[in-house]
């Protein structure tokens, strides 16, 4: 099928598998006489798995070290977490990325906790901080045309 159906089929577009195929994500596809990519159901379910994969938070860059395996990965199931399988052996990226979004996850905590100890200061304004005044604010510092 050629790259608009695939692209199609995937549920993506074709721009999103020719960047797929520049990161080395997709293996480049035979090619029509004319030049026309051509992709088989084998390299569609590739792509549905990289979407699934980089939908899960996992990175192009992360991607790329397991690129060699996406095609163990079968539907939407996942090797289990620490478990053997492509991309989530111990040290794997799977759990590289669990840990770099568990670390986020607790920055974000950090820093939510933070701004909340500082509305609830005394003499703070609470939780209502987004009124006008900092709208007001915001648009004196907006540029304006002469």
């Amino acid at each position: 099928m050629r790259i608009g159906d695939a692209a199609a089929a995937a549920g993506t577009t074709p721009r999103a598998l020719r960047f797929y195929e520049q990161h080395g994500l997709l293996p480049p596809p035979r090619r029509t006489a004319a030049g026309q990519r051509e992709y088989t159901d084998r390299e569609v379910a590739r792509v549905r798995m990289i979407r699934t994969l980089l939908s899960l938070g996992l990175t192009v860059a992360d991607l790329r070290e397991c690129r060699d395996r996406l095609d163990l990965l079968e539907g939407s199931a996942l090797p289990p977490y620490g478990g053997p399988g492509a991309c989530a052996r111990a040290g794997g990226v799977a759990e590289r990325r669990l840990a770099a979004l568990d670390d986020e996850i607790a920055r974000l905590t950090r820093l939510r906790d933070r701004l909340a100890a500082r509305m609830d200061a005394p003499g703070s304004r609470g939780p209502d901080v987004t009124r006008e005044e900092p709208a007001r604010a915001r648009d004196r510092t907006v540029p304006t045309r002469s």
